[in-house]
């Protein structure tokens, strides 16, 4: 969860940094603006990637560093209240979608991709599951005592990371079956 949402705010530092740049001059060449696909400025430049009136990167500075305070807080075995621990994974949960709205945008409409927003968003799959981890082993949500044990049996069979590796493999390959003769010679 530390290294994930280090990772995300980092993202969100370089997004910023090209939102700025973009704002500057509209036809900057953007680092990652390799071809076609895979072209940060193209994303960045659309609609998409100001939902809510400025850069969807400021969300990431301004949320990274609490999940980031709360990973360092449980690192150090600080317990959370569980309305705030649900509190946490509701708001992550959201943010899962969004991530994945975004990626859908890229996929479909924009068809492109920011490498950094790519990152964002394994970064995001990564936390929500590291969230969910903790509130299902902590009992946030009050489950029954049978499913509690039994959610808990599975987290500890390592189900949980079979399917984050899941929606990776999923995520990778709808991108390479679609756009791999961009990413890879001869596919």
């Amino acid at each position: 969860m530390l290294v994930s949402s280090f990772a995300s705010l980092v993202a969100s530092l370089v997004l910023s940094a090209d939102a700025i740049t973009l704002a500057k001059n509209a036809s900057a060449k953007l680092s990652c603006d390799v071809n076609a696909v895979i072209s940060c400025g193209k994303v960045a430049q659309s609609w998409q990637s100001n939902l809510f009136g400025f850069p969807n990167a400021f969300i990431g500075l301004i949320c990274e560093p609490v999940v980031i305070t709360l990973a360092v807080a449980g690192l150090s075995r600080v317990r959370f209240p569980n309305w705030f621990m649900k509190t946490a994974l509701s708001v992550y949960f959201l943010a899962l979608v969004f991530a994945f709205w975004l990626f859908s945008q890229s996929y479909f409409v924009i068809k492109a991709f920011c490498p950094w927003c790519l990152l964002v968003t394994v970064s995001t799959v990564t936390v929500f599951f590291s969230m969910l981890r903790i509130n299902i082993l902590n009992n946030t949500m009050n489950l029954k005592e049978r499913t509690h044990e039994k959610f808990s049996g599975w987290l500890h069979a390592g189900r949980d990371s079979v399917l984050v590796a899941f929606i990776y493999t999923l995520l990778a390959t709808i991108v390479i079956l679609k756009y791999g003769h961009y990413f890879l010679p001869g596919a």
